[in-house]
């Protein structure tokens, strides 16, 4: 401790000993005071409150601070930086929440005068300080959800009429804000209006800040505040004023198809997304939501208009799939049946075709008749049988109705009686010759009875 006494002594003569070799008339020095020797005893001040700062003597670089503030508070930007960081460190180490409540106030008003003196500076004017000082409000008096989101706002408002909003401070702004909604603090028309007011911002960004525009849109599509029927209050407005803005109907469709919207705009909105920007995942989208409002021609529609232009082997595969599946659901089997074939052979590993397939085949063979009816079963539980692994590793979900199809043909097989009196040996090779399954190779196996 005597040693930091002696260093600060000694660095105090050294500044003494620099002022008195300065001439304090030289108009320069105005700033610090009216006379010589007050400007001389004002510049001292401000070393003095520096290393005191430094040194943590908190109470004689307060009294430093108050007396620049009261004679000379345009003197210089370090008079509220080390005021700043004096009031900190007493927040720190203050023992009572009335006291730090005292110090934290303390520096946001030095925030206040410094802008009164400093507001004009080229770099750190009134724009810079006003986002300072938001920040610090949230990281000092983050229980003030009001006082938050109006130092956010008082200072994204400054920086839009500088023509220099920075998303990060938005975003984060705006992060709060949804937590407010999921906190009941503000309502849901706050959030959406607060979206609306500040997506603009996001458009047009650098790479590098892209990341801010993902949390702002992440934030609003998981605050909840963000339903079916406020997007559309948003959008159906900005939309008709801009019908070919393919941005404005992009971000719509995004926020509806995370909210998992069905409304007659969503899919008007989807069905503009997809004009601009043909896609396999969107037409998929649009589709599962047509083919559950049972308008299966504009489900099949979107699924081959997308399967026309997918070049990628891994989405055609998907779509194969889709496809199948809604032909199913119209009973038109033969069509699945290409469709998952054409799954298979992208990618024969495919978990979905052979369950689907199985099921293809059976409800082909109604027209079929004794043996060649029954044979189809073995084609269907061997499909089944292979489905299993690969539905356990990427649908689980379906595991167990593939276990209960497989136990149904596995009892659908022709019984020992009818091979015998067809002249088919167990484990004998045996070719379909009905059906949806017609040429397909499988092995004779009696029902088990």
């Amino acid at each position: 401790m005597k040693a930091i006494k002696f260093l600060l002594v000694a660095a105090m003569a050294a500044v003494a000993t620099s002022a008195v070799a300065q001439d304090f008339n030289d108009p320069k020095y105005a700033k610090w005071g009216n006379t010589a020797e007050e400007r001389k005893e004002n510049i001292l001040a401000s070393s003095y409150l520096k290393e005191e700062v430094a040194n943590r003597h908190f109470n004689s670089a307060a009294r430093y601070l108050q007396l620049l503030l009261e004679k000379c508070p345009n003197a210089s930007e370090n008079i509220y930086v080390n005021g700043v960081k004096l009031y900190k460190d007493k927040s720190n180490r203050a023992e009572t929440l009335a006291e730090k409540k005292v110090y934290v106030d303390s520096i946001l008003l030095l925030y206040d005068i410094r802008i009164q003196h400093f507001g004009n500076h080229p770099k750190r004017g009134r724009v810079y300080l006003l986002e300072r000082k938001a920040r610090e409000y949230l990281t000092y008096k983050a229980d003030d959800r009001e006082g938050v989101a109006e130092a956010f706002e008082t200072a994204i408002a400054a920086q839009a009429e500088a023509g220099v909003v920075d998303p990060e401070v938005v975003a984060i702004y705006f992060k709060n804000l949804c937590d407010d909604y999921q906190n009941d603090v503000v309502d849901a028309m706050t959030v959406v209006n607060a979206y609306d007011a500040n997506a603009k911002y996001f458009e047009n960004l650098a790479p590098e800040q892209l990341q801010f525009k993902d949390q702002f849109e992440q934030c609003f599509g998981m605050s909840g505040a963000a339903s079916c029927e406020n997007i559309e209050t948003i959008f159906s407005k900005k939309i008709a004023e801009n019908p070919n803005d393919a941005k404005i109907v992009e971000q719509a469709y995004k926020l509806m198809a995370r909210a998992n919207c069905s409304s007659d705009f969503f899919f008007t909105v989807g069905e503009k997304h997809y004009a601009n920007q043909p896609s396999s995942q969107v037409a998929m989208a649009l589709a599962q939501g047509f083919q559950d409002k049972k308008n299966f021609d504009k489900a099949n529609q979107y699924l081959r208009e997308a399967l026309a232009v997918e070049t990628v082997a891994e989405e055609r595969e998907k779509l194969f799939v889709r496809i199948g599946i809604l032909d199913m659901s119209i009973n038109n089997f033969a069509s699945a049946v290409e469709a998952f074939r054409e799954a298979q052979v992208i990618n024969p590993e495919n978990a979905h075709a052979p369950f689907f397939l199985a099921q293809c085949y059976v409800n082909g063979a109604k027209g079929c008749t004794g043996l060649a009816k029954d044979a189809i079963y073995w084609v269907a539980y061997d499909l089944i049988q292979k489905a299993l692994p690969l539905l356990e590793a990427n649908d689980a979900d379906r595991v167990d109705a593939a276990k209960q199809l497989a136990a149904a043909y596995r009892g659908a097989f022709p019984t020992k009686e009818e091979c015998f009196f067809n002249e088919l040996a167990e484990g004998a090779s045996y070719t379909v010759n009905c059906g949806f399954a017609h040429g397909v190779v499988t092995r004779v196996r009696p029902r088990i009875q």
